[in-house]
């Protein structure tokens, strides 16, 4: 068992068989020692990828995509759930469906920081059904832009997410793959390359 899945263990809830709470250290309030390791360890897994950025979506995965940037060296920008008066032009935009939220969101990017010819990686907290990759994806390859891969810090193995990325062809690197929130235990998948955090 990795350090994520003992800081999950000991601090996330099974609130229901599709809804993992992590507020504690992820989507709430941000463990800043634990974002720390999880930034370290995405960095490790695309240090040869040639990463020249990181896109994320606002906002609980904007603390990995830091730490992890600022381990490659590399500037983070996150998509906006919501229009700001500062930026109302020359946008990227998506729409995303959120099955947590149970709404749907248009996300959007300046082009003046994400342009064509850049390699992207994009982190989130969480991988489910896919919906935020996806969008997020569009958004790189709108641009001109070359997704080099998805770093997620915990997905949901039991939803179609990877199965969805996989599919076009994506490289999916998650850092604790739960398997199961069945009767309020949480169980992991074991994984082929166990993570150093």
């Amino acid at each position: 068992m990795n350090f994520l899945e003992e800081v999950i263990l000991k601090e996330g809830q099974a609130l229901s068989e599709k809804v993992l709470k992590v507020d504690s250290f992820l989507n709430h309030q941000v463990d800043p020692e634990v974002m720390r390791k999880v930034g370290e360890e995405l960095a490790r897994r695309f240090k040869d990828a040639g990463i020249t950025k990181i896109l994320t979506i606002e906002s609980s995965g904007i603390a990995p995509a830091v730490m992890a940037g600022l381990e490659l060296g590399v500037n983070v920008i996150f998509a906006r759930k919501r229009k700001s008066l500062t930026q109302n032009e020359d946008l990227l935009t998506a729409n995303v469906y959120s099955f947590t939220k149970e709404e749907k969101n248009e996300i959007s990017v300046s082009k003046k920081w994400l342009t064509a010819g850049e390699n992207i990686l994009i982190i989130d907290d969480f991988l489910a059904h896919g919906e935020a990759a996806l969008g997020l994806a569009h958004l790189v390859e709108a641009a001109g832009a070359n997704v080099a891969g998805f770093g997620i810090v915990i997905e949901k193995s039991f939803q179609s997410g990877r199965e969805k990325l996989l599919k076009k062809g994506y490289r999916v690197e998650s850092l604790a793959r739960v398997a199961s929130l069945s009767n309020g235990s949480i169980t992991f998948t074991r994984q082929t390359e166990e993570a150093r955090i």
